[in-house]
């Protein structure tokens, strides 16, 4: 059987955090998930150990001092999944603004053939739940602003709801990677591409958090704005010995 591993950052999901990892184990197929934390002051991660008791092979924590950014995290978590591992690493939220369930279907396109499976909110139309219009409309444009100037035919270039196999983290080269906010998504998928990688949306309903804060914030966006103009000019190689 495959081993799969669920990457979930968090910081202040202590509202979510144990509601989220149940609804994983319950799928099947066996996912194990870990959780990197920044160092949550609302306890999050002491409500993760305190979980470890009772799925003690299948969850796992990083604990980081301090808010060091959505890439920096789920890099981490790739090079932590390589060295034990994993086939399938996934990306995923805490705040079930993700349905849980979908990660069966992302990992199903693996299995038939893509190398980078992505729950896509816009392949089939704009599929999301209780955001505010201004919200869809800037994720929504700043899709296709990827898409044009990268010249790369995703919907959703700045979705978190990703699979990868391990042939694709064992041939980028994570520590070139440079963008470290929501501009980290789209550099991972473009250097996928790139690299000549087979890329797949699948269609999902995306939900806003109904519990806890957003992180969004409007640097996340500018660093995605001009972090893609360099993008489209960077040479891309695979890296040695992978």
């Amino acid at each position: 059987m495959d081993k799969k591993l669920v990457i979930i950052p968090t910081y202040n999901e202590r509202e979510n955090i144990e509601d989220i990892v149940k609804a994983v184990f319950a799928l099947e197929g066996q996912f194990h998930v870990l959780v990197i934390d920044d160092g949550s002051p609302d306890g999050t991660a002491a409500l993760v150990k305190g979980m470890q008791a009772r799925f003690p092979e299948t969850l796992h924590l990083l604990e980081r001092s301090g808010k060091q950014g959505l890439g920096t995290a789920y890099l981490t978590g790739f090079k932590w999944a390589l060295e034990h591992g994993y086939d399938y690493v996934f990306e995923m939220d805490a705040d079930f603004s993700h349905n849980p369930a979908d990660l069966l279907r992302l990992y199903k396109a693996c299995q038939d053939g893509a190398d980078l499976s992505i729950g896509s909110r816009y392949c089939n139309g704009v599929s999301v739940v209780d955001w505010p219009i201004g919200r869809i409309l800037i994720s929504y444009f700043a899709s296709g602003y990827v898409r044009t100037v990268l010249r790369m035919k995703i919907y959703d270039t700045t979705a978190g709801f990703v699979c990868y196999s391990r042939r694709v983290l064992e041939t980028i080269n994570l520590d070139t990677v440079k963008m470290k906010g929501y501009g980290f998504q789209i550099e991972m998928k473009y250097t996928a591409w790139k690299l000549g990688f087979k890329l797949q949306e699948v269609p999902i309903v995306f939900t806003n958090r109904q519990k806890g804060t957003s992180k969004m914030s409007g640097g996340i966006f500018g660093e995605a704005f001009w972090g893609v103009l360099g993008l489209r000019f960077r040479p891309f190689s695979a890296k040695e010995n992978h």
